[in-house]
């Protein structure tokens, strides 16, 4: 079981978004290596709430931050922020 099961994207705050990739150990120039077409500046318009990323783009990053952390971690996260 991953981290992305029954947890929803779409619903992340920006601070969650924020500390996910944070507590994955990821800076925003790594996520923007390691995602195809995914640039810096959209990691911190997600961040910040200015912007929003596709849902398909958010599930990417969310796989990609999922696979550093525990369930624990993430429900967390994603609960508390």
């Amino acid at each position: 079981m991953n981290g992305s099961d029954g947890l929803n994207p779409d619903q992340i705050s920006p601070l969650a978004w924020r500390l996910l990739r944070v507590a994955a150990g990821y800076e925003q120039r790594a996520v923007e290596r390691k995602v195809d077409g995914l640039m810096q500046a959209h990691i911190s318009m997600l961040e910040s709430g200015n912007r929003s990323l596709s849902q398909s783009r958010r599930r990417t990053l969310f796989e990609l931050y999922s696979a550093d952390l525990t369930d624990e971690q993430i429900r967390a996260i994603v609960t508390y922020f």
